[in-house]
Protein backbone atom coordinates (compact mmCIF):
# COMPACT_ATOMS: atom_id res chain seq x y z
CA UNK A 1 0.00 0.00 0.00
CA UNK A 2 0.82 4.10 -0.29
CA UNK A 3 1.16 5.57 3.03
CA UNK A 4 -1.58 7.89 2.37
CA UNK A 5 -4.37 5.28 1.27
CA UNK A 6 -6.48 4.20 4.28
CA UNK A 7 -7.15 1.72 5.91
CA UNK A 8 -9.97 0.06 7.77
CA UNK A 9 -8.94 -2.20 10.39
CA UNK A 10 -10.86 -4.19 12.92
CA UNK A 11 -8.97 -5.84 15.49
CA UNK A 12 -6.52 -8.12 13.97
CA UNK A 13 -4.13 -5.08 12.20
CA UNK A 14 -2.00 -4.00 14.52
CA UNK A 15 1.10 -4.66 11.82
CA UNK A 16 0.08 -2.51 9.41
CA UNK A 17 -0.13 0.37 12.12
CA UNK A 18 3.68 -0.26 13.39
CA UNK A 19 4.74 -0.23 9.60
CA UNK A 20 3.39 3.07 9.06
CA UNK A 21 4.87 4.58 12.65
CA UNK A 22 2.98 3.74 15.48
CA UNK A 23 5.26 3.45 18.45
CA UNK A 24 5.19 1.46 21.07
CA UNK A 25 4.64 3.88 23.54
CA UNK A 26 1.53 5.06 21.55
CA UNK A 27 0.25 1.42 21.99
CA UNK A 28 0.27 1.27 25.43
CA UNK A 29 -1.13 4.60 25.57
CA UNK A 30 -4.40 3.60 23.89
CA UNK A 31 -4.42 -0.01 25.99
CA UNK A 32 -3.88 1.98 29.31
CA UNK A 33 -6.31 4.52 28.28
CA UNK A 34 -3.97 7.59 30.21
CA UNK A 35 -3.76 11.23 29.00
CA UNK A 36 -1.33 10.64 26.02
CA UNK A 37 -4.32 8.50 24.57
CA UNK A 38 -5.60 10.20 21.73
CA UNK A 39 -9.24 9.05 22.10
CA UNK A 40 -8.78 10.31 25.94
CA UNK A 41 -9.91 6.77 27.50
CA UNK A 42 -12.88 6.90 25.28
CA UNK A 43 -12.49 3.19 23.20
CA UNK A 44 -11.50 0.17 24.67
CA UNK A 45 -8.12 -1.75 24.54
CA UNK A 46 -6.37 -1.99 21.06
CA UNK A 47 -9.16 0.18 19.06
CA UNK A 48 -6.69 2.15 17.63
CA UNK A 49 -6.36 5.07 15.45
CA UNK A 50 -4.11 7.50 13.94
CA UNK A 51 -5.29 10.58 11.30
CA UNK A 52 -1.73 11.09 10.34
CA UNK A 53 -0.97 7.85 9.33
CA UNK A 54 -4.19 7.05 7.45
CA UNK A 55 -5.49 4.80 9.76
CA UNK A 56 -9.60 4.25 10.88
CA UNK A 57 -10.11 4.16 14.39
CA UNK A 58 -11.58 1.16 15.28
CA UNK A 59 -14.83 0.65 16.27
CA UNK A 60 -16.22 -2.41 18.74
CA UNK A 61 -19.37 -3.24 16.27
CA UNK A 62 -18.54 -5.68 14.00
CA UNK A 63 -18.33 -4.66 9.96
CA UNK A 64 -19.35 -1.01 10.59
CA UNK A 65 -16.22 -0.39 8.72
CA UNK A 66 -17.36 -2.18 5.31
CA UNK A 67 -19.95 0.30 4.14
CA UNK A 68 -17.67 3.11 5.59
CA UNK A 69 -15.00 2.01 3.20
CA UNK A 70 -17.09 1.59 0.45
CA UNK A 71 -17.63 5.21 1.22
CA UNK A 72 -14.49 6.59 1.83
CA UNK A 73 -13.00 5.17 -1.20
CA UNK A 74 -15.37 6.58 -3.98
CA UNK A 75 -14.63 10.16 -2.17
CA UNK A 76 -11.28 9.36 -3.08
CA UNK A 77 -12.47 8.73 -6.59
CA UNK A 78 -14.74 11.40 -7.14
CA UNK A 79 -11.66 13.82 -7.71
CA UNK A 80 -11.13 11.80 -10.66
CA UNK A 81 -13.71 11.58 -12.85
CA UNK A 82 -14.28 14.43 -15.52
CA UNK A 83 -18.13 15.47 -14.49
CA UNK A 84 -18.71 15.42 -18.03
CA UNK A 85 -18.15 12.30 -19.52
CA UNK A 86 -18.92 10.22 -15.46
CA UNK A 87 -15.04 8.52 -16.44
CA UNK A 88 -11.72 8.74 -14.94
CA UNK A 89 -9.85 11.22 -15.99
CA UNK A 90 -6.64 10.23 -14.22
CA UNK A 91 -5.23 7.45 -12.43
CA UNK A 92 -6.59 7.14 -9.07
CA UNK A 93 -3.74 7.99 -6.35
CA UNK A 94 -4.93 6.12 -3.32
CA UNK A 95 -7.43 3.58 -2.16
CA UNK A 96 -8.67 2.40 0.69
CA UNK A 97 -7.67 -1.10 2.31
CA UNK A 98 -11.07 -2.81 4.51
CA UNK A 99 -9.31 -5.68 6.85
CA UNK A 100 -12.53 -8.05 8.33
CA UNK A 101 -13.11 -11.48 9.44
CA UNK A 102 -14.90 -14.25 7.96
CA UNK A 103 -17.68 -13.77 10.64
CA UNK A 104 -17.85 -9.90 10.02
CA UNK A 105 -18.96 -11.56 6.40
CA UNK A 106 -21.86 -12.82 8.31
CA UNK A 107 -22.98 -9.36 9.13
CA UNK A 108 -25.01 -7.25 6.87
CA UNK A 109 -22.89 -4.64 7.00
CA UNK A 110 -21.02 -7.01 4.95
CA UNK A 111 -23.38 -6.98 1.73
CA UNK A 112 -24.76 -3.78 2.15
CA UNK A 113 -20.52 -2.62 1.54
CA UNK A 114 -19.53 -4.38 -1.20
CA UNK A 115 -22.88 -4.11 -3.27
CA UNK A 116 -22.36 0.04 -2.61
CA UNK A 117 -19.00 -0.79 -3.84
CA UNK A 118 -19.93 -2.94 -7.29
CA UNK A 119 -22.75 -0.74 -8.16
CA UNK A 120 -20.39 3.08 -7.18
CA UNK A 121 -17.24 1.17 -8.57
CA UNK A 122 -15.33 2.09 -5.44
CA UNK A 123 -11.64 1.90 -5.53
CA UNK A 124 -11.44 -0.19 -2.26
CA UNK A 125 -9.85 -3.64 -1.16
CA UNK A 126 -11.81 -6.08 0.95
CA UNK A 127 -9.57 -8.38 2.42
CA UNK A 128 -11.26 -11.08 4.12
CA UNK A 129 -9.36 -13.06 6.80
CA UNK A 130 -11.11 -16.71 6.72
CA UNK A 131 -9.48 -18.41 9.56
CA UNK A 132 -12.54 -20.71 9.88
CA UNK A 133 -13.69 -19.74 13.48
CA UNK A 134 -15.98 -16.83 14.14
CA UNK A 135 -15.02 -16.76 17.84
CA UNK A 136 -16.11 -20.42 18.61
CA UNK A 137 -18.62 -20.49 15.58
CA UNK A 138 -16.54 -22.67 12.43
CA UNK A 139 -17.01 -21.64 8.97
CA UNK A 140 -19.41 -24.59 8.02
CA UNK A 141 -22.12 -23.35 10.33
CA UNK A 142 -21.61 -19.59 9.09
CA UNK A 143 -22.55 -19.98 5.70
CA UNK A 144 -23.57 -22.97 3.21
CA UNK A 145 -21.17 -21.41 -0.05
CA UNK A 146 -17.81 -21.76 -0.67
CA UNK A 147 -16.47 -19.26 1.54
CA UNK A 148 -16.38 -15.33 0.60
CA UNK A 149 -14.81 -15.35 -2.50
CA UNK A 150 -18.18 -16.73 -4.14
CA UNK A 151 -19.71 -13.69 -2.95
CA UNK A 152 -17.37 -11.08 -4.63
CA UNK A 153 -17.86 -12.94 -7.57
CA UNK A 154 -22.02 -12.65 -6.97
CA UNK A 155 -21.43 -9.01 -6.31
CA UNK A 156 -19.56 -7.99 -9.48
CA UNK A 157 -16.68 -8.12 -8.18
CA UNK A 158 -12.85 -8.89 -9.11
CA UNK A 159 -11.91 -11.49 -6.36
CA UNK A 160 -8.30 -13.42 -5.48
CA UNK A 161 -8.49 -16.02 -3.07
CA UNK A 162 -4.83 -16.43 -1.70
CA UNK A 163 -3.16 -18.93 0.77
CA UNK A 164 -3.37 -16.25 4.11
CA UNK A 165 -0.03 -18.51 5.59
CA UNK A 166 2.06 -17.37 2.61
CA UNK A 167 2.92 -13.96 2.75
CA UNK A 168 4.80 -13.57 -0.19
CA UNK A 169 1.27 -14.32 -1.70
CA UNK A 170 -0.45 -12.20 -0.01
CA UNK A 171 1.74 -9.46 -0.88
CA UNK A 172 1.59 -10.44 -4.06
CA UNK A 173 -2.07 -10.61 -3.98
CA UNK A 174 -2.66 -6.84 -2.34
CA UNK A 175 -0.29 -5.40 -4.83
CA UNK A 176 -2.20 -6.67 -7.56
CA UNK A 177 -5.11 -5.87 -5.87
CA UNK A 178 -4.30 -1.94 -5.41
CA UNK A 179 -3.02 -1.96 -9.09
CA UNK A 180 -6.28 -2.64 -10.09
CA UNK A 181 -8.20 -0.10 -7.95
CA UNK A 182 -5.74 2.73 -9.15
CA UNK A 183 -6.06 2.07 -12.89
CA UNK A 184 -10.05 1.07 -13.11
CA UNK A 185 -11.35 3.01 -10.25
CA UNK A 186 -13.37 -0.25 -9.43
CA UNK A 187 -13.28 -2.92 -6.26
CA UNK A 188 -11.34 -5.72 -5.09
CA UNK A 189 -12.31 -8.95 -2.52
CA UNK A 190 -9.53 -10.60 -1.68
CA UNK A 191 -9.85 -13.73 1.09
CA UNK A 192 -7.24 -15.10 2.90
CA UNK A 193 -7.23 -18.44 3.64
CA UNK A 194 -5.22 -19.28 7.12
CA UNK A 195 -6.28 -21.17 10.13
CA UNK A 196 -6.69 -19.27 13.61
CA UNK A 197 -4.30 -21.53 15.50
CA UNK A 198 -4.51 -19.74 18.63
CA UNK A 199 -7.63 -18.38 20.94
CA UNK A 200 -9.70 -15.95 19.63
CA UNK A 201 -8.92 -14.11 22.44
CA UNK A 202 -7.28 -13.99 26.03
CA UNK A 203 -11.10 -15.12 27.34
CA UNK A 204 -11.45 -18.12 24.81
CA UNK A 205 -11.03 -21.60 25.73
CA UNK A 206 -10.66 -23.16 21.86
CA UNK A 207 -10.83 -26.59 23.33
CA UNK A 208 -14.69 -26.62 24.02
CA UNK A 209 -15.45 -26.26 20.46
CA UNK A 210 -12.21 -27.76 18.95
CA UNK A 211 -9.77 -30.80 19.30
CA UNK A 212 -6.41 -30.64 19.81
CA UNK A 213 -5.84 -32.56 16.57
CA UNK A 214 -7.53 -30.20 14.78
CA UNK A 215 -5.17 -27.30 15.81
CA UNK A 216 -2.41 -29.75 15.40
CA UNK A 217 -2.67 -30.39 11.95
CA UNK A 218 -3.27 -26.75 11.29
CA UNK A 219 0.42 -26.02 13.13
CA UNK A 220 3.18 -26.30 10.11
CA UNK A 221 1.22 -24.11 8.10
CA UNK A 222 2.04 -21.03 10.53
CA UNK A 223 2.61 -17.83 8.69
CA UNK A 224 5.01 -16.54 10.84
CA UNK A 225 7.35 -19.96 11.26
CA UNK A 226 6.57 -20.57 7.66
CA UNK A 227 8.36 -16.94 6.65
CA UNK A 228 11.38 -17.62 9.15
CA UNK A 229 11.83 -20.62 7.12
CA UNK A 230 12.27 -19.48 3.88
CA UNK A 231 13.94 -16.80 4.74
CA UNK A 232 16.63 -19.22 6.77
CA UNK A 233 16.63 -20.90 3.22
CA UNK A 234 17.42 -18.13 1.44
CA UNK A 235 20.20 -17.83 4.46
CA UNK A 236 19.04 -13.40 4.71
CA UNK A 237 18.04 -14.93 8.50
CA UNK A 238 19.28 -17.13 11.64
CA UNK A 239 18.78 -18.40 14.66
CA UNK A 240 20.47 -15.81 16.63
CA UNK A 241 19.48 -12.92 15.04
CA UNK A 242 15.70 -14.59 15.98
CA UNK A 243 16.67 -14.92 19.21
CA UNK A 244 18.23 -11.53 19.48
CA UNK A 245 15.22 -9.43 17.80
CA UNK A 246 13.09 -10.86 20.32
CA UNK A 247 14.63 -10.15 23.46
CA UNK A 248 15.00 -6.92 21.89
CA UNK A 249 11.46 -6.37 21.47
CA UNK A 250 10.47 -7.84 24.93
CA UNK A 251 12.43 -5.66 26.71
CA UNK A 252 11.34 -2.18 24.72
CA UNK A 253 7.35 -3.45 25.22
CA UNK A 254 7.88 -4.16 28.82
CA UNK A 255 9.63 -0.75 28.76
CA UNK A 256 6.57 1.33 27.11
CA UNK A 257 4.51 -1.10 29.50
CA UNK A 258 6.36 0.07 32.70
CA UNK A 259 6.18 4.03 31.34
CA UNK A 260 2.44 4.14 30.17
CA UNK A 261 0.92 2.94 33.58
CA UNK A 262 2.14 5.64 35.54
CA UNK A 263 0.75 8.37 33.31
CA UNK A 264 -2.28 10.08 35.00
CA UNK A 265 -5.87 8.94 33.04
CA UNK A 266 -7.45 11.61 31.23
CA UNK A 267 -8.73 14.73 33.09
CA UNK A 268 -12.36 14.56 34.04
CA UNK A 269 -13.25 17.77 32.00
CA UNK A 270 -12.27 16.05 28.55
CA UNK A 271 -15.48 13.89 28.67
CA UNK A 272 -17.58 17.39 27.77
CA UNK A 273 -14.56 18.33 24.98
CA UNK A 274 -15.28 16.88 21.29
CA UNK A 275 -18.78 16.70 20.89
CA UNK A 276 -19.50 20.58 20.27
CA UNK A 277 -17.07 22.83 19.55
CA UNK A 278 -17.75 25.18 22.20
CA UNK A 279 -19.47 22.72 25.33
CA UNK A 280 -22.97 23.23 26.14
CA UNK A 281 -24.51 25.25 28.82
CA UNK A 282 -26.14 21.50 29.76
CA UNK A 283 -22.78 19.45 28.92
CA UNK A 284 -21.00 21.72 31.96
CA UNK A 285 -23.73 21.32 34.34
CA UNK A 286 -23.50 17.87 33.84
CA UNK A 287 -19.90 17.81 34.50
CA UNK A 288 -20.16 19.59 37.31
CA UNK A 289 -22.79 16.76 39.05
CA UNK A 290 -20.03 14.25 38.01
CA UNK A 291 -17.50 16.25 39.65
CA UNK A 292 -19.56 16.05 42.72
CA UNK A 293 -20.27 12.68 42.95
CA UNK A 294 -16.71 11.60 42.82
CA UNK A 295 -15.79 13.66 45.49
CA UNK A 296 -18.37 12.68 47.54
CA UNK A 297 -17.20 8.96 46.34
CA UNK A 298 -13.65 9.02 46.49
CA UNK A 299 -12.81 5.49 46.75
CA UNK A 300 -15.13 4.62 43.75
CA UNK A 301 -12.91 6.78 41.84
CA UNK A 302 -9.18 6.34 42.76
CA UNK A 303 -8.14 8.05 39.89
CA UNK A 304 -9.83 10.91 39.63
CA UNK A 305 -11.12 11.83 43.24
CA UNK A 306 -9.62 15.14 44.74
CA UNK A 307 -8.73 16.87 41.67
CA UNK A 308 -11.19 19.23 41.40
Amino acid sequence: LDKNDMIMAQYREQAALRYRGYTLEQFMNQMFSNELDPAKGRQMPIHYGSKALNYMTISSPLATQIPQATGYAYGQKIKHVDKDTNTLSSQIDNITMCYFGEGAASEGDFHAGLNMAAVLKAPVIFFARNNGYAISTPAEEQFAGDGIASRGVGYGIKTIRVDGTDALAVYAATKKAREICTMTGEPILVESIAYRVGAHSTSDDPSGYRTREEEEKWQANDPILRMKNWMLAQKWWDEEQEKSLFEELREKILAAVKVSEKINKPHIDTLITDVYDVPSTQLKAQLEQVKAHVNKYPEAYPFTAGKF
